[in-house]
């Protein structure tokens, strides 16, 4: 909020100088010179934002602490299919996730091979609490882009399923994907992706089992 407070008050104050520019430059130093705090613009924030309602935001909560408990080093077993119907490739990945910026993401470094090439990944989770819902981002050393997908915590599965678009290297379009990540216990997880095929269907791309390491 403090620096909001200072960012519209800075442009206040470069707004009124380039308006003092239009007339002439000593009368702008004068009024300079004899001006007050009290003299100064009062901008009126929006009615939305407030104390309480910012500190809301800005405040983690229950959906982070479970995210928390998420933190540490994992072994993943990792199964691909590059087609529907293609016979699995499976390889063995680690991740090591940590809360970042007190406490409010789920920062996580991932490390495997692909093609028997090394594979190098980062993402980050959320969790917005004005918008109750989880938010990711992925990038790695296989691509130049950032794979984004957002979605809820469903109480009846206990899992997130994200949704969002990442582009087609094929193509070069956004195309649709799915992430079903589910946390069987402290000590066990699930992660599965899915896009569309060229049939215009659903399939599924990659699972993750992971095990807690430590």
């Amino acid at each position: 909020m403090k620096l909001l407070t200072i960012t519209i008050c800075t442009a206040v104050i470069l707004f009124a100088c380039n308006n003092e520019k239009e007339k002439t430059a000593e009368p702008k130093l004068a009024a300079a010179a004899t001006s007050t705090p009290s003299e100064a613009t009062t901008q009126v924030m929006p009615d939305s934002i407030t104390m309480k309602n910012w500190d809301s935001y800005k405040t983690p909560g229950d959906a982070h602490k479970l995210m928390a408990s998420w933190s540490g080093t994992w072994t993943g077993e990792v199964t691909m299919w590059m087609a529907p119907g293609a016979e699995p490739a499976k390889s063995t990945s680690t991740a090591v996730n940590k809360m970042v910026l007190g406490g409010r993401y789920l920062q996580s470094s991932h490390k495997g091979k692909f093609n028997n090439m090394p594979f190098e990944g980062m993402s980050t989770l959320a969790f917005d609490n004005a918008r109750k819902v989880y938010i990711s981002s992925w990038i790695d050393n296989m691509s130049t882009g950032v794979m984004a997908m957002e979605g809820p915590w469903d109480a009846a599965t206990k899992s997130i399923t994200l949704t969002g678009r990442m582009v087609d290297p094929g193509t070069g379009k956004l195309t649709d994907v799915k992430e079903v990540f589910k946390p069987l216990d402290n000590n066990y997880q699930v992660m599965e992706m899915f896009a569309t095929g060229p049939d215009g269907k659903e399939f599924k791309t990659m699972e993750i089992k992971y095990t807690r390491k430590n």
